[in-house]
């Protein structure tokens, strides 16, 4: 097999991330739990020993796999996600004070990374309205409702999964992968795919395609692994005849 040229292909997640990281930046995840998160990238920014990170991320994996290294290893001092219940480490943090964390309801969080890929800086919403997510920010009214002003997420770098990637950083996600990683790869400065399969420019069907090229920066191939979930539940087996 023919091996593709490399474009915006690098030759590894630490490689593909070398000028970017430093400590203090603002990095958000694409994925779902541990589905469809970008593991080789994750790993690459805990071993390069950055400091003081804020994450943007629905949640932050659990404790020892995803974005739990990272908090394991100290390197983040700040969250933007919906969700802790799977992370006693992070939830332990979070009570002592540790770690600030601002909890985002998971559709606003959605539409602020949506907004800041589009440079939309903020926009109106009803979620949140006479809660806590509202506090200090600003509430107007339409139409006879209040709604609340959340801004948009722009961050330095973001950091995907793809299921397919050509080397001009077109990408294609499969499953559960669709969330969170289509919105996350147009809000970096930078953004760097980890990818289960390199193909040639015009190796996509342009149909296909869910992320344009034009997003992404960098792309890098993913190594094999098991893809752990957090909680496998399935029914008893039952005789059969």
């Amino acid at each position: 097999m023919q091996t593709p040229p490399r474009g915006k292909v690098h030759g590894s997640a630490i490689e593909a991330m070398a000028d970017v990281l430093a400590d203090g930046i603002t990095i958000a995840v694409g994925g779902f739990g541990l589905s469809g998160i970008p593991v080789d990238l994750i790993n690459a920014v805990r071993d390069s020993g950055v400091r003081d990170l804020t994450i943007v991320s629905n949640n932050m994996g659990v404790d020892g796999k995803g974005l739990g290294v990272l908090i394991d290893s100290g390197q983040v001092s700040r969250v933007l996600a919906s969700y802790v219940g799977e992370n006693k480490r992070f939830a332990e943090e979070y009570l002592s004070g540790d770690l600030q964390v601002e909890f985002v309801p998971q559709g606003t969080l959605a539409e602020r990374l949506r907004a800041g890929g589009a440079g939309i800086p903020a926009f109106y919403t009803k979620t949140g309205v006479g809660t806590l997510v509202a506090e200090g920010k600003p509430v107007e009214e339409f139409d006879g409702e209040l709604y609340v002003r959340e801004r948009g997420i722009v961050a330095d770098l973001a950091l995907v999964h793809a299921h397919t990637s050509d080397t001009d950083g077109n990408l294609v996600y499969r499953h559960t992968a669709r969330n969170f990683n289509p919105v996350v790869a147009t809000a970096g400065k930078v953004t760097v795919a980890e990818a289960e399969i390199i193909v040639p420019l015009g190796g996509i069907d342009p149909n296909h395609v869910i992320t344009p090229g034009v997003y992404v920066q960098r792309v890098v191939q993913a190594i094999d692994k098991v893809k752990d979930i957090e909680q496998r539940t399935v029914r008893p087996r039952t005789a059969t005849n």
